[in-house]
């Protein structure tokens, strides 16, 4: 059943609407859908619903992808190791992943989005930001719209959606997580610092497990704890990142949401049932790897492809140490035959490789201007 309000000190109600006011704050709204992967497959095949579902590989060194709320409630993550999630849920059903009905139900979500808004940045198959201040249709409020597409998704797609409706992107994400599965939250301008004393910093977008932790040992546990550092003290601990943070501690966001958003690197990653050693192995790897990476660079900002100047190779010995090295360019690299080369001549320099190699990687990054037309167009 759907939350119908926010817990928390002073949070809002989902009633409440955005508040109109002579600054005119916008209206942003997050999307989410709840454990997509997995729900797509529990929707698609009736003999998983309701039972613990896990989206990946079961056996040898598989990671979880994705996992069902009933999976959930044991512990398993997604990015935890298969046999770790076994461990913790000894009736865990693993699934193949199908990347393609992913795609699909995600471009039928965004045809839903495109009703409401024409201001979207996705940030993945499952998740997007909608700017939705204009109010195109004339529905009333974020709120009210929020609700009609929620309503939409699951008309026309059988999957619930949970959605965050804020004025700005940060508290926006931070409320689509506060009622999941199937919620809706709105944080008003009048709420918005209060809603984020509230949080653990652990939760902020942008706050990863070291930072967390950096933050732990400076005694910053909270939005209020980090609201109550000066601006002079996170630039000393964290550097860039300050300015950031001191503005998400006040429930402050300007950035606008961009349409036609482009990642700032694409690329793919494999890790191996036995550590690779071999050279010739290695490098009939890397062509795979380079293949599904390029996949999706060609697949970027809606096929029409990203260009890009620097190649990652990422290489995790069999003692779990993980390397990394990289080639910038003067110009884009434009072709899968570049890209690979690239990354065979990073893995050469590397080789031998003393116990072998349990994962390698390969990025393209400093993102920008799109590949000429001509390129053939092409997820793990």
């Amino acid at each position: 059943m759907e939350a119908t309000r926010c817990y928390g000190g002073g949070l809002p109600s989902v009633t409440d609407p955005l508040p109109q006011s002579p600054a005119a704050p916008r209206k942003i709204i997050h999307v989410d859908m709840d454990a997509f992967f997995a729900s797509v497959e529990q929707r698609d095949d009736p003999a998983l619903r309701g039972r613990p579902v896990a989206v990946g590989g079961s056996s040898g060194r598989g990671v979880v992808a994705a996992a069902s709320y009933e999976a959930r409630v044991f512990g398993v993550r997604s990015a935890m190791p298969s046999a770790t999630a076994i461990r913790r849920c000894p009736d865990l059903v693993f699934v193949k992943p199908r990347f393609d009905a992913y795609r699909e139900v995600s471009m039928q979500v965004r045809g839903i989005f495109g009703e409401f808004t024409d201001l979207i940045e996705p940030l993945s198959l499952d998740e997007a930001y909608l700017d939705v201040t204009a109010d195109a249709r004339g529905i009333g409020s974020a709120r009210a719209t929020a609700e009609a597409i929620r309503a939409r998704i699951r008309a026309e797609t059988a999957l619930t959606a949970s959605a965050g409706v804020s004025y700005n992107k940060f508290i926006a994400k931070l409320a689509s997580d506060q009622n999941k599965p199937d919620g809706l939250c709105v944080v008003p301008p009048s709420r918005g610092p209060a809603f984020v004393a509230s949080l653990p910093v652990s939760r902020f977008h942008g706050v990863g497990p070291v930072t967390a932790a950096k933050m732990e040992r400076l005694g910053i546990r909270t939005g209020a704890d980090l609201r109550d550092q000066t601006l002079a003290f996170l630039q000393r601990h964290f550097g860039s990142h300050a300015d950031y943070l001191h503005g998400a501690a006040r429930g402050e966001d300007h950035r606008p949401v961009r349409v036609n958003r482009i990642a700032k690197s694409i690329g793919a990653e494999r890790t191996f049932a036995t550590n690779l050693s071999d050279a010739g192995e290695l490098a009939a790897a890397l062509d795979r790897v380079a293949d599904a990476a390029w996949e999706r660079i060609a697949r970027a900002d809606g096929g029409r492809g990203a260009a890009g100047r620097t190649v990652t190779l990422k290489l995790r010995h069999a003692d779990f140490r993980t390397v990394t090295r990289a080639r910038s360019l003067a110009e884009p690299v434009r072709s899968l035959d570049a890209f690979a080369g690239i990354g065979h001549q990073l893995l050469a320099a590397h080789l031998p490789v003393p116990g072998g190699v349990r994962l390698l990687g390969l990025t393209l990054s400093a993102l920008g201007r799109e590949l000429p037309a001509e390129q053939p167009a092409l997820p793990l």
